[in-house]
């Protein structure tokens, strides 16, 4: 795939997610996608119900990307995600507060699909938000 190519595959993700068409992003994940994140690699079905549980807290999450970049098989991007917590995440019970944190991510690509990703998440500033830790 070309670079234009695999960068319109990242803006398909994120508007699949922004309209909760989770099915159909999940099908753009090959069989053995791997996501690296801060604390843990996950598995492509750990990445499904981990994806599940946010969207069913965060209904009305959504995001922007904000810069891509790419060569080869890789498309690194800066993504902002706003959404309100209306549900329990991660034992956190629902708070209703409005959160917006901004994340990085390098996909890798492979025929015509997310191979792998390294995923960098704000989680100090998601936490803070949600008030279960202190903002300094």
């Amino acid at each position: 795939m070309s670079v234009k190519e695999n960068k319109a595959l990242v803006r398909q993700m994120y508007e699949l997610l922004n309209r909760r068409e989770l099915a159909a992003h999940f099908k753009l994940l090959a069989p053995e996608f791997v996501e690296h994140d801060n604390d843990r690699d996950m598995s492509l079905e750990q990445v499904k119900e981990y994806n599940t549980m946010f969207s069913a807290a965060f209904p009305d999450a959504t995001s922007t990307i904000e810069d891509m970049v790419a060569e080869g098989d890789r498309v690194a991007y800066r993504v902002t995600w706003r959404g309100t917590q209306k549900g329990d995440f991660m034992g956190i019970p629902a708070t209703g507060k409005k959160l917006e944190i901004t994340n990085t991510t390098i996909v890798k690509l492979a025929g015509g699909k997310w191979s792998e990703c390294w995923a960098t998440v704000d989680d100090l500033r998601f936490l803070q938000q949600m008030g279960v830790i202190p903002k300094k």
